[in-house]
């Protein structure tokens, strides 16, 4: 999320101290900037739309019902992606059944930890290339595949560029953490990307050449 002005700051602080004296009708104006960043948090988690979608529409019943409890002191936008992130996760919790198929071609060394395969960076696909249908549809797949623990910080670093610090406090692990997930997350999206296209992010013959490593 891009940081808010000192003028938005001011307008949602008044946009909540309303809400909570009773005027629950400025509720939508107050969520309408975040609700892209709802989405993406719940779909971060639940790795589909529909479920995403219905888990947003929870979160923000649920912000607008416990308003209240909101402090000052805190970020609106924070509080509402934390709270995005539990309905979630309660929801996983609930259906037991996999919501995921795990990306672990590059296979895991002895601790757990992702290592990856020896392809090109998948932060490198040209603006041009990520228009062709093909690439949006491998990126969903991929993006599709990844736990959630890793979805949740790429989404929330890559795609709503939250910084990380942010992502720390709304997923509540350290820093160290953020930037550790985040980088098995990136290399988990390149290894499932690049076997499709070669090395210059084109699309892939019928024998792939790896990028050889710096």
């Amino acid at each position: 999320m891009p940081t808010a002005s000192p003028t938005h700051n001011a307008r949602e602080a008044d946009l909540i101290a309303r809400i909570k004296a009773g005027d629950r009708s400025l509720f939508y104006e107050l969520i309408q900037p975040y609700q892209r960043t709802v989405y993406a948090a719940a779909y971060s988690v639940l790795g589909n739309p529909t479920d995403a979608e219905d888990a947003a529409q929870e979160a923000f019943l649920k912000a607008l019902t416990h308003i209240g409890q909101f402090r000052s002191e805190a970020k609106f936008s924070t509080w509402l992606v934390q709270i995005t992130l539990n309905e979630a996760r309660l929801r996983i919790r609930k259906d037991r059944k996999s919501l995921y198929s795990s990306i672990d071609e590059g296979g895991q060394d002895e601790d757990g930890d992702y290592f990856p395969v020896d392809y090109a960076d998948w932060r490198e696909i040209p603006s041009e290339t990520l228009q062709r249908k093909e690439l949006k549809d491998a990126l969903q797949k991929a993006l599709d595949g990844l736990k959630p623990i890793y979805r949740e910080v790429l989404i929330l670093r890559d795609v709503e560029h939250l910084s990380i610090a942010e992502t720390a406090e709304v997923l509540e692990i350290t820093e160290s953490s953020v930037k550790t997930r985040l980088l098995r997350a990136r290399l988990m999206m390149r290894d499932a990307l690049a076997p499709g296209f070669d090395g210059s992010w084109s699309v892939g013959s019928s024998t792939y050449k790896k990028v050889r490593p710096f």
